[in-house]
């Protein structure tokens, strides 16, 4: 039986609300989508696992708040029955200089968190992304309301120019280290 992973593209389409971080011309909920598409591609191609997308077209609009909208990404994940949860996000800073990957979990010691370190080893190993180590965050809603073993990844900081043209120009590198990364965690090979 396939390992089901739901991949949450976080926010929304620019215009709507949630709609993300920016910076240098790029807009957060668009790497966040194709980078979901491309991990989805990636998992879906391998018969070990099974996917779903919380955004499966580039128009996909969750919720009619921010709260709806994260109330919407969680409960699908619970009532599709998702094994894991790894929702993808890029980051802001006031402070251009502040750069790097990290991700989030709600609880260190936990099958989150070892994802959460391969994921993030992958991500660093597979572009020139600095490592930020994986943080806990319990406040975070998605986080905190999933049934599942759950991560949410800051794959950049759209404010710092080195991580912009990362997520500019490499954002299928950033999911094929996040599907290594998976791959690790499990003790798979690729196929």
């Amino acid at each position: 039986m396939p390992i089901k992973i739901f991949i949450d593209q976080g926010h929304n389409p620019t215009g709507y609300h949630n709609a993300g971080a920016q910076g240098f011309g790029l807009y957060e909920e668009d790497i966040n989508y194709q980078v979901g598409v491309y991990l989805a591609n990636l998992l879906e191609n391998d018969y070990r696992f099974s996917v779903m997308l919380s955004r499966p077209s580039p128009t996909t609009v969750l919720g009619t708040d921010v709260t709806t909208s994260l109330m919407e990404r969680v409960n699908m994940a619970n009532a599709w029955g998702a094994n894991y949860f790894i929702s993808l996000h890029c980051n802001a800073n006031p402070n251009p200089a502040i750069n790097g990957a990290e991700v989030y979990i709600y609880q260190f010691y936990t099958q989150a968190n070892w994802l959460a370190e391969q994921v993030l080893e992958g991500i660093v190993t597979y572009t020139d992304l600095r490592d930020n180590e994986v943080r806990l965050n319990q406040s975070l809603y998605v986080l905190r309301r999933t049934n599942m073993p759950s991560i949410l990844v800051e794959m950049g900081y759209l404010t710092n120019y080195h991580d912009s043209v990362i997520l500019r120009t490499q954002q299928w590198q950033i999911a094929y280290g996040i599907y290594i990364g998976i791959l690790n965690y499990f003790g798979f090979y690729p196929l």
